[in-house]
């Protein structure tokens, strides 16, 4: 039988170089990685806008303390502290599940499981707030977009007028 240093496995590292003049270039420390714009704006999307550390986990809308978690994409998201909510009763995009390790992730649009719950973020619930620019339904902002457009289609093609005649 082979041996691993017959196989040139000896354990000590081999680097392949890269082709072309920056191959051994690296970026300055502190430059921003590719990935760190979009899952940024993901974060953002998720709700998950809440006070990085060292900041206190204080509500910048109302001063109350939240619970602080950290998400997969680096950003934190601040919890309504206390309690778990079956999450067929949050609005999709608002369902903030933990995981083991206390990581925090947003279930998205996606139906979640019988039985689930989940956590909601404390801007959802924030008096310092009003609907309006909280926006729960997002989702269904979009679906009420797409049905206008639908409609105006139709209307189109069935020669419907724009707007009913004035008949005093």
């Amino acid at each position: 039988m082979p041996t691993l240093e017959a196989m040139g496995d000896t354990h000590e590292p081999h680097l392949v170089p890269l082709p072309g003049p920056d191959a051994h270039h690296r970026p300055p420390a502190g430059t921003r990685r590719p990935w760190e714009n979009i899952d940024q704006a993901q974060a953002a999307l998720d709700g998950a806008t809440g006070p990085e550390p060292p900041a206190p986990p204080l509500c910048p809308e109302c001063g109350l303390a939240g619970e602080r978690r950290p998400t997969h994409t680096g950003q934190h998201v601040l919890l309504e502290p206390g309690y778990p909510l079956p999450a067929h009763l949050v609005p999709g995009g608002h369902r903030w599940y933990l995981g083991g390790d206390g990581t925090a992730w947003n279930g998205g649009l996606d139906e979640p499981p019988p039985g689930a719950t989940c956590r909601i973020p404390h801007r959802l619930a924030c008096p310092g707030l009003t609907l309006d620019e909280i926006r729960p339904w997002r989702w269904l902002e979009a679906v009420r977009e797409f049905n206008t457009d639908r409609a105006r289609r139709k209307a189109d093609e069935d020669g419907f007028p724009g707007a009913l005649p004035d008949v005093g």
